[in-house]
């Protein structure tokens, strides 16, 4: 079972409180002799500088194995003011500072766990302490051309008001419910994890039953997983490992998960080191003509470009094929059949990105995916393409249609083919990768690397079935293992 620990200083700290058989003395948890229970930590103490008591005990709790909060990422970002570097709020504070200050151009604003007693701050504290984890926090904002963050500070908790201690003690039950709630009936579970899902998603990279099939394969690992959403953030202290069932985007809250999972130290697929690499085609067009693999003869457009669409296609040849670098299932993607729909798809698609890809086309009866997982091939599928479309999704407006699939083993993969998913994953990291490359004859080109490739039930799992599913997990298994 898991053990909550909540350290204060000293036993006055935490006299305003009712009495918890949870609360412990920083200097009694810094000689702790038994660290190898399972324990999740509060850190109250009055100071987190370098050095100081309060950094210790997170430090050392990190050391042991403890899931702690604030960690000492935390606590470096506070220091120096580095917060100002890793927060990006994207909550509109103008419009709701506005609403509260009325003619003052100062707002100071208390955080407890991502709790405010502002009702219209709620949202504002929320993402404060989904990306600065701290258990207080006084934040000052200043009106000047618009609002800013001024400061940002912890407070120790013995100088909480009456009235603001009623509000750290609501926020404190409502963390410490949400993230250790009853103890689980662990039996033969080793590991938590967590399997991040968004259920508005109109075409998420896993179905139902696939996620139903992760679950199970986790569990005959010792792995005892379940979903969480996109509001979950601040539960991810509780897991020991995120595997991201979502689309993922640099500026969403899927790289937000993988972020904290990290520095949380949980085993973390997709990283957000392959999120950045992946979910860019520009990034990965240079890294892929950098280290020399095959891939479409491509140009990365700049809105300097414009005018020069002759040159382009004298280049490329028609039709050209046209991208925004972080699109995803065919979407952001365009073909120009001539020099003045060229000129119209880059007018167009320039509104939205400073830079675009312009590649040869290349018709192929279907695209395969190849399955990479910590640098080898795990499962194989053609993706054909949509009738009467020259892509595998299209996107028009009575829907989503796709081509029919042949999935199958990696052995009846031409061994080009493997090599060329095999080198390209190797750039990106040692994740989960799905490799989308096409074949025409003995010329293979590498169309783009996805960090968060699909699994579906009886789709890409076809061949393999339930085999799929515990391969993913066994790699999941075998590195909490290795983590210790």
């Amino acid at each position: 079972m898991t053990q909550l620990k909540i350290i204060v200083e000293k036993a006055s700290d935490w006299a305003g409180l009712y009495p918890s058989a949870d609360v412990v003395l920083a200097n009694d948890y810094l000689v702790e002799a038994d660290t190898r229970q399972r324990c999740r930590v509060i850190n109250l103490c009055r100071q987190y500088d370098y050095l100081s008591t309060g950094y210790y005990c997170s430090l050392l709790a990190e050391a042991r194995g403890h899931k702690v909060v604030p960690s000492v990422k935390t606590l470096r970002d506070l220091s120096k003011r580095q917060w100002q570097e890793v927060l990006a709020l994207n909550v509109k504070i103008d419009e709701k500072l506005n609403a509260i200050a009325g003619t003052s151009d100062a707002v100071s604003l208390l955080v407890c766990f991502g709790k405010t007693d502002v009702a219209p701050l709620a949202d504002l504290a929320r993402a404060l302490f989904e990306q600065i984890a701290a258990p207080i926090l006084r934040v000052r904002f200043k009106r000047k051309s618009g609002w800013q963050i001024q400061s940002l500070e912890t407070v120790p908790l013995g100088q909480l008001q009456e009235s603001e201690q009623t509000l750290f003690a609501d926020a404190l039950d409502n963390f410490s419910r949400l993230i250790w709630r009853k103890p689980r009936a662990r039996k033969e579970y080793k590991y938590d994890m967590a399997i991040l899902v968004d259920n508005q998603e109109p075409m998420p990279p896993s179905n139902g039953t696939a996620i139903k099939r992760f679950i199970k394969a986790a569990a005959k690992q010792g792995i005892m997983a379940e979903t969480i959403g996109r509001g979950d953030i601040n539960r991810l202290s509780e897991f020991d490992a995120l595997f991201i069932r979502a689309t993922t985007s640099v500026n969403h809250f899927t790289y937000r998960f993988a972020r904290r999972a990290q520095a949380e130290g949980l085993v973390v697929i997709d990283d957000p080191d392959s999120i950045l690499r992946c979910t860019n085609k520009v990034y990965l067009t240079q890294l892929l003509t950098t280290h020399r693999l095959p891939m479409p003869p491509t140009r990365i457009l700049s809105r300097a470009d414009m005018g020069r669409e002759q040159e382009l296609i004298d280049e490329l040849g028609l039709p050209v094929v046209v991208k925004i670098p972080d699109g995803s299932f065919s979407v952001g993607v365009k073909k120009a059949a001539s020099r003045e729909e060229l000129a119209e798809v880059m007018r167009e698609m320039f509104q939205g990105s400073a830079l675009l890809l312009a590649q040869s086309y290349l018709y192929t009866e279907f695209d395969w995916r190849i399955g990479v997982l910590a640098g080898q091939p795990i499962y194989a599928c053609r993706y054909f393409m949509a009738k009467n479309h020259w892509q595998i999704y299209n996107h028009s407006s009575k829907g989503v249609a796709s081509g029919s699939f042949d999935a199958m083993g990696t052995f009846e993969v031409p061994k080009p083919v493997l090599k060329a998913a095999v080198a390209a994953s190797k750039l990106i990291g040692d994740g989960f990768y799905g490799v989308d490359l096409k074949q025409n004859g003995n010329d293979i080109s590498i169309i783009e690397v996805n960090d968060n490739p699909s699994i579906d039930s009886a789709v890409e799992d076809k061949y393999l079935g339930l085999e799929l599913y515990d391969v993913i997990m066994g790699e999941f298994k075998r590195r909490l293992d290795e983590r210790g």
